[in-house]
């Protein structure tokens, strides 16, 4: 008489798609967990760890000090590809200047310097390069610093 399996009988076959199965799904959870890391938050790069953490009460601190001020700018990319710097309650002759870089990849920065518009908005000198852009913007008014970073496409 053959050996047949009886059945319901739990067999090499069995454990071998129950392992493809777990595994397929642990590998599908990670690529688009993987995903969602890689296409979120660019992250910031310091050079000593310690020394950030140490300064961190000190950049509360400031920007208490910003929101106290109530200035507001909004960032926009023109269709010439410069930057338009949208400012509300910043004062008339604030001046306002800007440090660009890639948020991945190789190192690309520069500083971007506006010059102030008829309808009292700022606009770049120089238009941005295609891709995206973080923009750390810095407007100063009678010795009040007023910052805001933002990432631009």
């Amino acid at each position: 008489m053959p050996n047949k399996p009886i059945r319901g009988e739990f067999t090499g076959r069995h454990m071998l798609f129950a392992m493809i199965g777990g595994f397929g799904i642990v590998m599908a959870v990670n690529f688009y967990m993987a995903s969602l890391a890689t296409s979120g938050f660019g992250g910031v790069i310091v050079q000593n760890t310690y020394v950030a953490s140490q300064k961190f009460n000190g950049w509360l601190a400031e920007a208490e000090r910003q929101k106290a001020l109530g200035w507001e700018a909004g960032l926009s990319r023109g269709e010439d590809g410069h930057l338009i710097v949208s400012p509300n309650g910043v004062p008339q002759f604030a001046l306002a200047s800007a440090e660009i870089r890639r948020p991945l990849g190789a190192l690309e920065a520069s500083t971007l310097s506006f010059e102030r518009q008829a309808d009292g908005t700022f606009r770049s000198t120089t238009p941005l390069a295609d891709g995206r852009w973080i923009v750390r913007l810095e407007i100063n008014a009678a010795g009040d610093v007023w910052r805001k970073e933002q990432q631009i496409r």
